[in-house]
C-alpha cells in the first residue's frame, strides 16, 4: 500500500509538471461501492494518468497482457495491482475476476475500445464492459480523455501538452433482454460510447460522432442514485 501511494503521488507530480493538465467532474466519482471507469484509449500514458487522479485505493483497471512486454509499464502496472487481459481471445478468468472484484465492491477502469485507437478518436467497441456491468450489477463512470496521443512526440521537442481529462456522472444500464441479448449488449455498448462521446471535443468522437443519441435526448441510461443527490 505503500509503495502504491508513493507511485500515485509520483505520477501525479510528474503529469501536473510536465503537461498543462485540466481535470473536471472528480467530484462525480463514487467513495465507496462497486464501479466500473469506462475510459477512452489513446496512449499508453492514459492508465497511470487517470490512476494518479483517483483518491481511492480499492481503484485498479484491467490492461492488455501485451503491456508486460514493457519492463517498466509492467512495474508500474503490478503495483496498482492491475488485472491482466488477453485481449486476442475471450479472457473468462479474467471476467471472472472482475466481476467478482466489482461485487466486493471495488473500482476497475476499462478502455471498452480494448486497445488504443489509431485515428484519435473513438473506435468501434466490444461488449465486455456492458457485459461486466450486467453481471456485477454496478455504475458505470464515463470518463473521457483527450491530448494524450501527442503528450510523448511533444516532450521530445521540450513542450508540456495540454491534456484534459473529464469523469461524467455515474449511471446504469437497463438490463439484458434474455430473448435477444446480443442486440441488448450492443444497445448498452452503443450508449456507453455515447456517455464518452458527450464529454469529449467533437474531433474525438469518431465513428460516435453524428450518432443519433448524442442529440436527441432520449435516455437509454438512468443516472445512478449517487450522481442526483446533489
Amino acid at each position: 500500500m505503500k509503495l502504491r501511494k508513493w507511485l500515485k503521488s509520483t505520477l501525479s507530480f510528474l503529469f501536473r509538471t510536465l503537461t498543462r493538465l485540466e481535470v473536471k467532474g472528480l467530484e462525480n466519482l463514487p467513495d465507496e461501492g462497486g464501479c466500473i471507469l469506462a475510459v477512452n484509449h489513446l496512449s499508453i500514458l492514459d492508465p497511470p494518468l487517470v490512476f494518479s487522479l483517483l483518491a481511492r485505493d480499492d481503484a485498479i483497471a484491467m490492461i492488455a497482457k501485451k503491456y508486460q512486454r514493457n519492463p517498466f509499464f509492467r512495474w508500474i502496472i503490478d503495483c496498482t495491482q492491475a488485472i491482466w487481459v488477453d485481449r486476442e481471445k475471450p479472457d473468462y478468468r479474467a471476467l471472472r475476476t472482475a466481476v467478482r472484484y466489482l461485487r466486493q465492491g471495488g473500482m476497475i477502469g476499462i478502455a471498452p475500445e480494448g486497445t488504443r485507437s489509431a485515428t484519435g478518436a473513438l473506435m468501434r467497441p466490444k461488449p465486455g464492459v456492458a457485459y461486466l456491468a450486467a453481471k456485477a450489477d454496478v455504475p458505470i463512470v464515463p470518463v473521457a480523455i483527450s491530448g494524450t496521443e501527442n503528450a510523448i512526440r511533444m516532450w521530445f521537442r521540450l513542450r508540456r501538452p495540454a491534456i484534459r481529462v473529464e469523469f461524467g456522472k455515474p449511471f446504469t444500464l437497463p438490463p439484458l433482454e434474455r430473448t435477444d441479448r446480443e442486440a441488448s449488449l450492443r444497445r448498452n455498448t452503443d450508449e456507453i460510447m455515447c456517455q464518452i462521446a458527450r464529454l469529449l471535443p467533437p474531433s474525438y468522437r469518431g465513428v460516435y460522432a453524428n450518432h443519433p443519441r448524442l442529440s436527441d435526448g432520449r435516455a437509454s441510461a438512468k443516472p445512478h442514485p449517487a450522481a442526483s443527490s446533489e
